[in-house]
């Protein structure tokens, strides 16, 4: 476990260059201070000197340039982000944990779709509508949750290994997808990823699906099926809103006596 203070630094670095990339105004926030001394382990230093190294103009330059080392510094800081991103940040999907504070995990999970609790490890989230304007109204955007005492019944008990399959299509397109994960050459390491993700939550864990597959068998055969074969009770909006219109989701939600993980998928255009 990492030391409060090494995690501290680690966090205050990713929150930086998270700002930097968020930025569309011409100030760009500054480097926060104390952060070179702060006693994080050695990702913090390699990660600001690459950082300082970079022209802040072009602005889009630099911004791609922010991007990406985000997306290095986060996958260095833990082989769970490195799988999370290498899995589904090509996709549109959400992909948090939260803490379990309630009895009724529901009441967990409804937290992590409303982004009112943050990962107790800390992390990463990979939300696609995390600035979203559409958030304004809409907080749990692009879901619309059933209430808490509700959820449950949407839900279907799954065996581990159907969820990690679930997981691992989650790599694929909703439409037009030219090469579902179990035709791909890299099938097992797309698995192998999906498994890893999974395997923070413990043996013990529990896990559900909005699959309608799920409602008659806890091990449908996700692979074989792929995202555009698997029908489900839809957590999405129908809020047609900037254009966009999300067809079809699924999802996988996983339980165990401290954390809830949601992993989901969105069919849009």
């Amino acid at each position: 476990m990492l030391a409060p203070a090494g995690r501290a630094a680690l966090d205050l670095m990713e929150a930086h260059l998270e700002a930097l990339w968020d930025a569309t105004d011409a100030a760009l926030p500054p480097e926060p201070l104390g952060l070179a001394a702060k006693k994080g382990d050695e990702l913090v230093h390699w990660a600001l000197d690459r950082l300082r190294s970079v022209p802040r103009e072009p602005k889009d330059a630099f911004c791609r340039e922010v991007s990406g080392l985000l997306a290095e510094f986060r996958s260095r800081r833990s082989p769970w982000n490195a799988a999370a991103l290498r899995l589904l940040d090509d996709t549109y999907t959400f992909v948090a944990t939260g803490p379990r504070q309630h009895e009724d995990w529901a009441h967990d999970v409804h937290a992590v779709l409303h982004r009112t609790v943050a990962d107790p490890r800390g992390w990463v989230r990979l939300d696609w509508d995390r600035l979203n304007p559409a958030r304004r109204t809409m907080p749990a955007y692009p879901f619309d949750p059933p209430d808490p005492a509700l959820l449950p019944a949407r839900l279907y008990p799954l065996e581990a290994e159907a969820a990690v399959a679930a997981l691992a299509i989650m790599a694929e397109e909703w439409q037009a997808e030219q090469a579902p994960v179990r035709s791909r050459p890299n099938r097992d390491a797309l698995v192998a990823d999906a498994r890893l993700l999974l395997d923070r939550y413990g043996p013990g864990a529990r896990y559900w699906t909005n699959a309608t597959a799920a409602a008659s068998d806890p091990a449908p055969d996700f692979l074989a099926s792929g995202l555009q074969g698997t029908a489900s009770h839809c957590f999405h909006t129908h809020e047609y809103i900037a254009g966009l219109d999300i067809f079809e989701d699924l999802g996988v939600i996983a339980v165990n006596g401290e954390e809830v993980g949601v992993f989901w998928s969105f069919g849009a255009y």
